[in-house]
Order: structure tokens, then sequence, then C-alpha cells
């Protein structure tokens, strides 16, 4: 099946091979880590890695929207880029132009330098590679591990806002028969709010881990924090915020909402003392919230990881 490696065949087949054992790798790759973090003698340096899947138009914009985010979510300020991009020749030096364009504008908007990569033109693909490697720094050191029975999950941002808006961009068709045209001019909107940097940097005072559930979905995010954290999540799903034109596409295309790609969605995991006023702050900055679920140690529930965003698609 496409998408991302399911977990238990990604311990298997990527997690069991780390390479060398350092001291200086306070957090590498895992089940549920966004980002690496790396002591250096400046502080704590952090370091992820993402590539764009299943979107052509504003891929420029999203690629670092997606791994800023994921910096994010290790309480870091994103600061350096990296771009690979390998071209179908078909698609020429026009499309890279755009690409790079797109880049360099949401890069300026965050503050990021884009610090170099690999640019090339090839005959053996048909679609675009575009992957990209950020770099911060911090002084956090969230992780799942951290995570403790009674913490609860703090969710901004609403379930699969990045595939809806990859669906009306890219498949505009789909949409017609059940949305009026400005409702589709809504929904690909929300293109522009895939960046989660914004209610991140409030939370990192508060969070124990923070996580941006893209492929897989909300389910498939709260799958790896259950897997990372070993405990269990009692998860209230009244409460999990989604837009009404997010359900009226579910039931129309006949897709799980939870398991639909969401940049732009933050969970973060906070102790109940701390939630109060967390989301006071988050108030104050105009940023909606909720509580949608609590750690606990009873057994663990199962969730889908698959990504809903491929079976639309291919319709």
């Amino acid at each position: 099946m496409p998408g991302k490696l399911q977990p238990d065949i990604l311990k298997k087949s990527v997690l069991d091979f780390t390479g060398a054992l350092r001291k200086d790798l306070l957090v590498g790759g895992g089940i549920g880590e966004d980002a690496a973090l790396i002591k250096v003698p400046e502080g704590i340096l952090v370091a992820a890695s993402d590539p764009v899947t299943g979107a052509t138009k504003n891929a420029g914009s999203l690629l670092v929207h997606i791994n800023a985010n994921d910096l994010a979510c290790k309480g870091a300020d994103p600061a350096w880029l990296v771009v690979t991009l390998i071209v179908p020749d078909s698609m020429g030096v026009p499309f890279i132009a755009d690409i790079m364009r797109e880049i360099h504008e949401a890069c300026k908007e965050l503050n990021i330098a884009i610090a170099g990569g690999h640019t090339e033109l090839a005959s053996k693909y048909s679609e675009p590679v575009i992957s990209g490697t950020m770099l911060g720094m911090t002084r956090y050191e969230l992780s799942a591990r951290k995570i403790q029975k009674g913490d609860l999950i703090l969710a901004t941002g609403h379930a699969g806002l990045e595939g809806m808006s990859i669906i009306a961009n890219d498949r505009e068709d789909l949409l017609k028969d059940f949305f009026t045209s400005d409702e589709i001019k809504i929904i690909k909107s929300w293109g522009n709010d895939f960046s989660v940097v914004k209610p991140a940097k409030i939370l990192r005072d508060y969070a124990r881990y923070m996580h941006d559930p893209t492929e897989g979905g909300l389910n498939g995010a709260l799958y790896e924090v259950q897997t990372g954290a070993d405990l269990a999540i009692d998860i209230y799903k009244d409460e999990v915020p989604v837009s009404e034109l997010t359900l009226r596409a579910a039931e129309k295309l006949n897709f799980d909402y939870m398991n639909l790609i969401s940049s732009g969605m933050l969970i973060a995991v906070i102790p109940p003392e701390k939630i109060s006023e967390a989301q006071e702050k988050l108030k104050a900055a105009n940023i909606n919230s909720k509580i949608i679920g609590k750690f606990t140690n009873g057994e663990k529930i199962s969730l889908s990881t698959h990504e809903e965003l491929w079976k639309v698609l291919a319709n």
C-alpha cells in the first residue's frame, strides 16, 4: 500500500538500523518523533526532513511549512532549509523556478534561509520529487518518552484541512456536485493555514510533547503518540475540531476525515495543571483549541494509520 510505512514495518525495516551510537544524539528517529535533537556546543540543534507527496499546486510553500512544523513541534525556531528537487525533464526549468519562488516567499515569511540543496532534471521520473531538510535551534527537549498518565491532548486547527485543500486545488471536479464555488474557494484558502509555528511557539513552554498530524491524519498521529509514550489514549472524538465542509465531503466521497492528511493541525500533550493557562495564551493570540483526549494506563486503542487522500484522488 502506498504512503508512510506502517509503524511495525517502519521499526523492522528502518528504525532498527540507526548507525553508530552517539551521546550527542538526544532524540533520534522514532515513531511519533517529528525531528531529531542533537546536542551541540551552542545548545540543541533540531533536524527534520520531509517530502511533498500528493500535491503539485503550492508544493513549494507546503514543503517549507511541513518541515518548519516538524521543528516547531520540538520547540525550535526554524532557521535553515536544504532543498532537493528532482524534476522530470518534460516539466523543465520553468517548473523549478516556480517551485523555488514559492519556497523563497514562504521562507521569507518565517525568517528561514535557504542554505543549499540539490536540483536536477531527470528522464526517469514522471512526477517531481520535492524534499527538504530543516534545521534550527531549541532549548527544549520535547519527546513522547516524557508523556505521563493523566496528561491531556490539546488540539489546534481542524482535522483533514491539508487533505481537503489538496483535493480542492488538484481535483476540484470531485467537489463540484455538492459544494458551491464559494465553498470550494474557502477550502482552497486552507492552503494558507498549514503552519503550526505560531501555536507551537506559545505551547512549547507548557507541553511535554507536540506533533503535527500529517500523512495518516489525526488517527495516525494519535497512534504514533500512543506508541511512543507506551500509554493508552482516551479520545474525545466529539471534541475533535473539524469543519462542516470536511464532514460533508467525507460523507459524499466516502472517506474517514480522521485519517486525512492534516498539516496545519497541532496536537500538544500538556500536564493537567498547565492546561488552563496554555489555552488562555492561545485564546489571547486568537487561536482556537480543544482538549481531545487523555493518557491512561488502560488498554491501548486500535487506530488505523492509513492515508485516505490516495483513495480520494484515485476517483
